[in-house]
């Protein structure tokens, strides 16, 4: 839980950013050195056939658990010197197994005429309302992954929280839609302040919620699971090796208590809000777990519950799909989603939205002062909005009200 004044890292160590490979699923062959274990793979642990045993990451890089890199203003953080093409491209020689959507460099910029960025200006704090008496406002808010004080000023922005950090929306009503932990300095005071503001926006009639992220699922699998080998679809791997190349955080695992874990563990897939379906993937992936809502997050939560981690693990890996809505068949993968969930558009986060426009080759700091996002990025015909402006890579941490306006 946070107090007072709100501010992070008092009298703890300095913020900083964490050079960490970005996305997704780990190859058969990504071990990462943490806390002494050998570079060998353990016995009995499968690799690609008929190559040698190679870790992806150099072990004199600092990744997770081994270090973090200090973050500085003006030199972001690049492993482009240590690791060849992006470093999301966590795989050697260019073999990408089935299925795996790495996050590329130089996407290519979307020109259409229906794609464009919203600029969001600050709106009037929602007057308190009793509870029961209508439904107030609606506010999504994009991937936080860590960045505590960016939450909390980009909330107090919008006149969701006061100075002190309590609730003071009255009956408003906010989505945050996923990924709170890894790569950033506060995780766990990220997920303590949204628990706090869910009670507090409950005796104030209103609400806050939160949907499941890839990352909560990285999370939860490499506290329940470990180092345990799962079946990745192309060999073995481990939530222990993907939590560290994804940004996991040693002072997050350190903080993880069991509410946390049930917390995460009971947040749904998909939800639908005044004719918004909002979910944190934009992937068609949810459609293998159910044709409703109801379905899709009573079967992810089975999932959980029944503590399996090949069933954990495939559910991740699907979730870290991305980039469905982009291309020349994006609108119709959306309005797959929205004739099967309902809905008139899909809120989404997870892809970054520097990324979506190809604007990413500032963030191992050439070419300018980094990725420019003013608001949310509609697209797909107008039928999705990313949310996910890039907090990570010195983007912005998004919160604003639907339905967009301007």
């Amino acid at each position: 839980m946070v107090e007072g004044s709100m501010t992070q890292g008092a009298g703890q160590e300095p913020v900083v950013r964490t050079a960490t490979l970005r996305d997704f699923r780990v190859p058969p062959y990504a071990r990462v050195p943490v806390q002494g274990q050998p570079l060998e793979p353990p016995a009995g642990h499968a690799v690609v056939p008929d190559e040698p045993f190679r870790p992806v990451v150099d072990p004199t890089l600092h990744l997770g658990l081994s270090a973090s890199v200090p973050f500085s203003p003006t030199r972001p953080v690049s492993l482009s010197a240590a690791l060849p093409g992006h470093p999301g491209n966590a795989f050697a020689d260019d073999e990408l197994p089935e299925g795996y959507t790495p996050t590329e460099r130089n996407l290519p910029v979307i020109n259409r005429g229906d794609t464009v960025q919203v600029r969001v200006d600050p709106v009037p704090s929602p007057a308190p309302a009793p509870a029961g008496e209508g439904r107030g406002p609606l506010y999504v808010v994009g991937d936080v992954h860590g960045y505590f004080d960016e939450l909390v000023d980009a909330l107090r922005e919008q006149g969701l929280i006061d100075e002190n950090g309590a609730w003071a929306a009255g009956n408003a009503r906010l989505w945050f839609l996923g990924d709170f932990t890894d790569r950033g300095p506060d995780g766990i005071g990220v997920i303590d302040l949204v628990m706090r503001l869910s009670a507090e926006a409950a005796a104030a009639g209103g609400y806050c919620k939160a949907l499941m992220g890839n990352h909560e699922l990285l999370l939860i699998g490499a506290k329940r699971f470990g180092d345990t080998p799962v079946n990745s679809g192309a060999g073995t791997a481990t939530f222990q090796a993907a939590w560290l190349l994804n940004g996991g955080q040693k002072h997050d695992m350190d903080r993880l208590q069991d509410v946390h874990l049930q917390w995460m563990s009971r947040l749904d897939a998909v939800v639908e809000e005044d004719g918004h379906l909002l979910m944190h993937s934009d992937t068609t992936a949810y459609l293998e777990y159910g044709s409703t809502i109801e379905d899709v997050n009573e079967t992810v939560h089975e999932i959980l519950n029944r503590n399996d981690a090949d069933e954990v693990w495939d559910v991740f890996r699907k979730f870290t799909k991305r980039f469905a809505f982009r291309d020349d068949g994006g609108p119709e993968a959306v309005q797959e989603l929205l004739a099967t969930y309902g809905g008139s558009r899909i809120v989404h986060g997870h892809s970054p939205i520097p990324y979506l426009l190809g604007q990413v080759g500032t963030e191992d700091g050439e070419g300018g002062s980094g990725p420019i996002v003013d608001g949310p990025h509609v697209y797909a015909d107008g039928l999705a909005i990313a949310m996910d402006g890039g907090v990570t890579m010195a983007g912005k941490l998004l919160v604003v009200q639907l339905p967009l306006h301007g």
